[in-house]
């Protein structure tokens, strides 16, 4: 059965509780999100899936988990619940100027330099506009992304974005990151077979990073770096470093405040040089909201600005 044949049969409230328990995971813990009692709930998921002829949930002592054919509907679910509250906001705005609700997902490594300008300038310029922030692994902002979960993403452009539109924004050098402690002599750049060659910390796969750097090496005919500790959290890494117990391949901009007060430094890596793409992403189903899409431009003028001025250090704008 074709997607607007399905819309024509099903109830709005029928959407917003498929959409709850695909969240939830659990038909108690959606019924208690989305105050209704849970036998109702029930009742009203068994009238979807029957006028949709499919099941859409496997129920399992674990917990609820969607079927195939409920995981290819829920974007679709998304995307008119999503519309019909823009719908909604647009009509109550009673004017041109964007509002309504936007989720922004931002990698932890670029959530330092980006969070704080892109909330301060959305609050400034659309203040009709509710921005939520999440920080997320690469691999949970793409899940996320495919499934409506948020509107817009910052990801690294590894050639695998074609699902998603995307406009490739910057390019970040890749610095070798260690405790002050550590270093004898300071050097203006280390080639990237001398990194490797050091016992590292790097992010735990499906991390952006870490396939980025294990790419690098198999380009140069290097072997895969020595890796002495998968983390994934900045946080965690910043304190191991701090506490020297290793180093890391990054940016300078996660630990910008640590390296101006000399507790870090960084050395660029160069001979090959190493550098990621960042790209901002957006749903390739879902239509963009014209609050999502105002969000996009002054993130793009924002991140100019950003690097014109210098605050975003190691980083070449992508005209």
């Amino acid at each position: 059965m074709a997607v607007s044949q399905w819309c024509a049969l099903m109830e709005l409230r029928q959407l917003k509780y498929f959409v709850a328990i695909a969240d939830c995971r659990s038909f108690s813990k959606a019924a208690e999100k989305v105050f209704v009692a849970q036998s109702a709930l029930s009742h009203q998921i068994a009238q979807l899936e029957a006028e949709l002829g499919i099941g859409l949930f496997h129920r399992s002592r674990r917990g609820v988990e969607l079927t195939d054919a409920g995981a290819r509907f829920f974007p679709y679910a998304v995307s008119i619940l999503r519309q019909t509250e823009e719908a909604i906001a647009s009509a109550r705005s009673g004017g041109d100027e964007p509002s309504g609700k936007v989720v922004f997902g931002l990698p932890h490594s670029v959530s330092n330099a980006l969070a704080l300008p892109l909330l301060r300038e959305v609050h400034r310029q659309f203040p009709k506009i509710q921005l939520e922030l999440t920080e997320e692994l690469t691999g949970n902002l793409i899940k996320q992304l495919r499934t409506g979960q948020i509107h817009l993403s910052v990801l690294f452009d590894d050639g695998q974005l074609s699902e998603f539109t995307s406009v490739p924004f910057m390019r970040e050098q890749m610095y070798l990151i260690e405790p002050s402690q550590e270093v004898r002599k300071a050097r203006s750049s280390i080639t990237l077979k001398q990194a490797l060659a050091m016992p590292l910390i790097l992010p735990a796969h499906p991390h952006g990073l870490r396939p980025l750097i294990e790419g690098a090496a198999m380009k140069a005919g290097l072997a895969s770096p020595p890796v002495f500790a998968d983390i994934s959290s900045i946080s965690i890494l910043r304190t191991t470093l701090l506490a020297g117990l290793g180093r890391t391949l990054l940016p300078l901009m996660p630990f910008k405040q640590e390296i101006d007060a000399g507790l870090l430094v960084a050395t660029l890596i160069s001979s090959p040089t190493l550098e990621r793409t960042l790209a901002l992403c957006g749903s390739g189903l879902i239509p963009a909201s014209s609050a999502s899409q105002a969000v996009g431009r002054l993130t793009l003028d924002l991140v100019r600005t950003l690097c014109t001025s210098e605050s975003w250090p190691g980083a070449q704008l992508i005209e």
